[in-house]
């Protein structure tokens, strides 16, 4: 239950981000794992699990989309610190609370992602947001939403379906989502004959639309992409099985061993035969 756990147990496991900025509007420490922020920002001294990272939902205003935040430990200082121009939700979350919900996805401690804020998620933020109840009611109410707002923000990272927001891009959200199959299409059928102008119409994207906000969205083109899915398939052929490399590359969308060759000698610096033989050999 809520606040349930011994202070002197809620003390060793919680840190403090250092005074200096305004309090957050409201707090409330679900757990030695999980705390709930809410308030515009900047945030001073918020009862912080050891080496949490965080999720921050912004739930948009005019001109300004539904975007989740999501960030690693390193960067949570300068999230709390950041004045986000509106309310928003902000979940710091210890690593081991992943474990007990079987999240997979962890944010590395440097990083930050954006994404663009699903409706489902949207709606379980609003309500943790806005939650009309005082006291205890209200905080155990308010934990209940963070658990589950928690769990399916890890449910859809998992599945790899939130779409990213591509920096200051002025894509919009569909478009966002349509790039998000692109890459997924490149991801599923890399064996297939793809052009750029078959993926384009398959995802509902003109061909510049395509060209420009994928890179944007994924820091290469999408015949990089295409190339790198194919050549590390290759690779594991190559040291899976005993089919010849002409085999391995018609396989794996090259028409013919010369320019298969010369894709792998770029992107593993040896040849296709040499990978085999050097790997095998070690």
């Amino acid at each position: 239950m809520v606040l349930s756990v011994p202070e002197e147990e809620q003390e060793e496991a919680l840190d403090t981000i250092p005074a200096g900025a305004p309090r957050a509007h409201e707090s409330v420490i679900v757990s030695p794992e999980m705390t709930i922020l809410i308030g515009r920002g900047p945030i001073g001294e918020a009862a912080t699990p050891a080496d949490a990272f965080a999720i921050a939902y912004g739930m948009g205003a005019i001109n300004a989309p539904a975007t989740l935040t999501l960030v690693g430990r390193d960067q949570v200082p300068t999230l709390l610190a950041e004045d986000a121009g509106a309310t928003r939700v902000v979940l710091l979350v210890a690593p081991n609370a992943l474990n007990r919900i079987g999240g997979e996805t962890r944010p590395e401690a440097g990083e930050r992602r954006g994404f663009h804020l699903p409706t489902e998620l949207r709606g379980i933020g609003l309500a943790l947001r806005d939650c009309g109840l005082s006291g205890e009611a209200g905080d155990i109410y308010r934990a209940a939403k963070a658990i589950e707002l928690l769990f399916e923000t890890w449910r859809l990272l998992d599945a790899q379906v939130l779409s990213p927001v591509a920096g200051e891009s002025d894509l919009s959200e569909a478009d966002s989502l349509r790039l998000v199959q692109a890459r997924s299409l490149i991801d599923e059928r890399w064996n297939e004959k793809l052009s750029l102008d078959g993926i384009a119409r398959q995802c509902g994207l003109n061909r510049e639309k395509l060209t420009r906000g994928f890179r944007e969205m994924f820091a290469c083109s999408v015949a990089e992409a295409l190339s790198e899915r194919r050549l590390v398939q290759a690779s594991r052929m190559l040291l899976t099985t005993n089919l010849p490399v002409s085999s391995i590359g018609y396989e794996n969308g090259y028409m013919n061993n010369a320019s298969f060759a010369r894709a792998f000698g770029r992107r593993f610096g040896v040849t296709p035969s040499d990978f085999r033989a050097q790997r095998l050999a070690a």
